[in-house]
């Protein structure tokens, strides 16, 4: 049986310290509009060997990007539905298991290296394998702990050092995002290259961006408190 973490909101409000245990908690990525990847149908895409970040999600944009100071408590991911023999294709393409780790970047304020961004923190991997299912799409939580402390205008991006079925394809033009990989290397022909960013402190180009396609997943972000005026 797949299962989801419950995370109580008592409890991810106290993981981010005492100074935001009243604070509203806001789930980046979830307001856009509901999508279902086609796996185990055809195609059936997965994302693989990168870091990535949604850019526009339909109406929303920059789902992803920080409003102001806060931490990142938990997230989840939208885990497509696969059949066996596309579960060992996947593996045996990109590495198994298939796992994934939540990743806070700093984008270039300069127009000239706009597309660079630095890695400031990254959670642990988890090992998403024992929640795909082979008939519905399965949503596990996981919770950060510490919490990530993140500030404004970072932006929570999804990792996947070997592939997850985070993925789904075929949208309209309003859904873009960016990826980790090398300009020139956008093409499915390049997509076993390992281009996930994983060096705290270090500089990525996100050289492509990818149009009609969403990443699935969300980040429980917590803002701090808003100074009180008396």
């Amino acid at each position: 049986m797949k299962r989801t973490l419950l995370l109580p909101v008592a409890l991810i409000c106290a993981l981010a310290g005492p100074s935001v245990a009243h604070a509203r908690t806001v789930e980046l990525g979830a307001s856009a509009d509901p999508v279902r990847s086609k796996c185990p149908g055809d195609p059936c895409e997965v994302l693989a060997r990168t870091t990535g970040y949604q850019g526009r999600a339909g109406s929303v944009r920059n789902p992803y990007r920080i409003p102001r100071a806060g931490y990142i408590v938990a997230f989840t991911v939208a885990l497509a539905p696969l059949q066996d023999s596309q579960l060992q294709f996947f593996n045996d393409t990109f590495g198994s298991p298939p796992q994934v780790r939540l990743s806070i970047l700093r984008r270039s304020k300069r127009r000239r290296t706009r597309l660079n961004h630095r890695l400031i923190d990254q959670s642990k991997l988890f090992q998403v394998g024992d929640f795909i299912s082979t008939t519905r799409t399965t949503t596990p939580s996981f919770l950060l702990t510490p919490a990530i402390r993140v500030r404004r205008n970072n932006i929570v991006a999804l990792t996947t050092p070997t592939w997850a079925p985070a993925f789904v394809g075929g949208l309209s033009t309003r859904n873009w995002w960016r990826s980790s990989r090398h300009k020139g290397h956008c093409s499915a022909r390049f997509v076993t290259e390992r281009t996930a960013q994983q060096h705290i402190r270090g500089v990525r180009k996100y050289g492509c961006t990818y149009r009609a396609a969403r990443l699935m997943y969300t980040a429980t972000y917590v803002p701090d408190p808003k100074p009180v005026t008396r």
